[in-house]
């Protein structure tokens, strides 16, 4: 399940929720929407999948 794999990613990156959905899908409101029942289409959920695969921690926190 997605939210499942977002919850572990945000965990382990530290990253606000608010932010992983801005950069992984261009909505800050995503991973609430996602935690509320939204099932993302599947284009978007490969989208946010990658993004994840492919994300590299800078250290820096925005």
């Amino acid at each position: 399940m997605l939210i499942c794999k977002i919850e572990r990613f945000l965990s382990h990156h530290a990253m606000p929720r608010t932010k992983f959905g801005r950069l992984a899908a261009h909505d800050p409101r995503f991973v609430d929407d996602l935690r509320n029942g939204r099932e993302p289409r599947p284009a978007t959920t490969r989208r946010v999948e990658h993004f994840m695969n492919n994300y590299r921690s800078t250290g820096h926190v925005a």
